[in-house]
């Protein structure tokens, strides 16, 4: 015997019978979702209130013809006569149609079993037809034991199953799903409640990151819907970021959407914040740092030194200008805008020489040039934050600040990108000046790199180095860094 669950899908099934045998299957059938019509020369007065209120039921009342199999789908002979029901599963059969034998289980081609559903799970118990009343006191037994958390808690495991579709490699999801259908019912229950929301650009880098977040908080049992949102940064693409006139031109539009509540949290690339919060919000996370440093792109060059004099290079990071036009100052530097398929695109098209781009985005993406040769961080600094994510809440979120901050943050980074958001606050600068900032951890030891162009065009490099064993010493560290630089000249905002 093969134990199956078969979907109505519309079908329609014939009941030959009229009493109490024919009301038991028909009221399954009706719970089933199928369509009935039934065939009997006399029916029992509940059978027929019963199907007076189903939709799409015909009623026979006359004897059996072979002409009722017409359209059914499934058949149920029903009858107290042997003769009959025999004569409805041999004509059945004949017409290719599944066919059960109410009065003798063995005869037919499938039994119908007692069921019980709690919500999307069906529970079903198979006594062979030979013990229905036995059949139904576990079916009750199951009722009373098997309440609305299993319900809640296979709701549960089936979302989280199709977004590990979307959030895991194949070889990941099968753990991950065995890992999570073992937890305490309650737990799953409780959780079936929790889906929180992410605010993120509609660049595929942006969406390549927000889904790396989302599938380390999966890892908590909590599932995550994408919310795209477009900044100003992603409107403004015919002007440089310097003249757009704020500082968090990535960036706002997704704080509005967190305080709007239409989000819950938001992932952004940390060297795109500002150094100074809004005070309604929070960094729940720092991630582990991706390759911080700045890339050389190009089809046509090896490298940055091979460029001729006069070469075309494309960047809109006010920071990387100043620091390669210090490097080489015969090469011609013009702004690139769009996203980095759209920048490696005009690459390849021509319109640049060379660009440069982070390493970070381009590992993520899967994606380089020709020509694509790392800058050493001592030669171009890199932005603050660079390399890393930061995922933003409010700051009165704090439950999910801190599911957030077990799943995603990295400690060792969080120290560096803290030091370097401390100089960047400390000169009061925004994330388009051109400014540098990069600390690195060894054991106990940071040390921080800072760069940036005076408004004189000078370009200033300073160097701090200390023990830290805690974040607020690598703050401090930070500060340290800023008030050097702020000694030599005034950063300009």
């Amino acid at each position: 015997m093969l134990p199956i669950s078969l979907r109505a899908d519309g079908r329609r099934a014939l009941i030959v019978g009229g009493g109490n045998v024919a009301l038991r299957k028909a009221s399954a059938l009706l719970e089933a979702g199928f369509a009935l019509t039934l065939t009997a020369p006399s029916i029992d007065e509940r059978l027929r209130a019963l199907l007076r209120d189903a939709p799409n039921a015909l009623v026979n009342e006359r004897p059996y013809e072979r002409a009722d199999l017409d359209g059914a789908g499934l058949v149920v002979a029903a009858t107290n006569d042997p003769g009959l029901n025999a004569r409805v599963v041999a004509d059945a059969r004949a017409a290719r149609i599944l066919v059960a034998d109410a009065a003798s289980p063995h005869d037919g081609d499938f039994t119908m079993q007692a069921t019980v559903r709690v919500g999307e799970l069906t529970f079903s118990i198979d006594s062979g037809g030979s013990s229905p009343a036995f059949a139904q006191r576990v079916a009750r037994e199951i009722r009373e034991r098997f309440g609305p958390d299993y319900d809640r808690a296979a709701r549960y495991i089936a979302r989280m199953r199709a977004y590990a579709r979307a959030a895991f490699e194949p070889e990941e999801r099968s753990a991950f799903m065995r890992e999570l259908s073992e937890r305490p019912i309650e737990e799953l229950a409780r959780l079936s409640a929790t889906q929180v929301v992410c605010a993120s650009r509609a660049s595929t880098l942006a969406m390549t990151q927000t889904r790396m977040v989302a599938a380390a908080l999966a890892q908590r049992s909590i599932a995550t819907t994408i919310l795209t949102v477009t900044t100003t940064g992603d409107r403004e693409q015919d002007r440089p970021v310097s003249e757009l006139g704020s500082v968090n031109v990535w960036v706002k539009e997704l704080e509005i959407a967190l305080i709007d509540q239409r989000a819950d949290y938001a992932v952004h690339s940390c060297k795109d914040l500002p150094g100074t919060l809004d005070p309604r919000m929070q960094i729940a996370a720092i991630s582990a740092r991706e390759d911080a440093r700045d890339a050389f792109c190009s089809e046509r060059y090896t490298s940055f030194e091979a460029l001729p004099a006069g070469a075309i290079v494309g960047t809109s990071s006010a920071r990387r200008r100043a620091q390669l036009h210090a490097l080489r100052p015969e090469l011609r530097y013009e702004s690139i805008r769009g996203n980095v398929d759209t920048r490696l695109r005009k690459l390849r098209e021509g319109a640049y020489d060379a660009i440069v781009l982070a390493m970070a985005g381009l590992q993520r993406l899967g994606t380089r040039a020709a020509h694509t040769v790392p800058f050493d961080p001592l030669q171009i600094v890199p932005a603050a934050g660079q390399g890393a994510l930061a995922i933003e809440t409010l700051a009165a979120n704090d439950p999910l600040s801190r599911e957030l901050r077990a799943a995603v943050n990295h400690e060792p980074t969080e120290w560096c990108v803290e030091a370097e958001r401390a100089a960047l606050r400390a000169l009061r600068a925004g994330c388009s000046a051109p400014l540098g900032i990069h600390a690195m951890l060894e054991g106990e030891r940071m040390t921080i790199d800072g760069a940036y162009e005076d408004p004189s065009g000078r370009m200033l490099r300073e160097r701090v180095a200390g023990a830290v064993a805690s974040v607020e010493e690598a703050r401090i560290l930070g500060e340290k860094l800023a008030t050097i630089l702020d000694t030599q000249g005034s950063l300009p905002s």
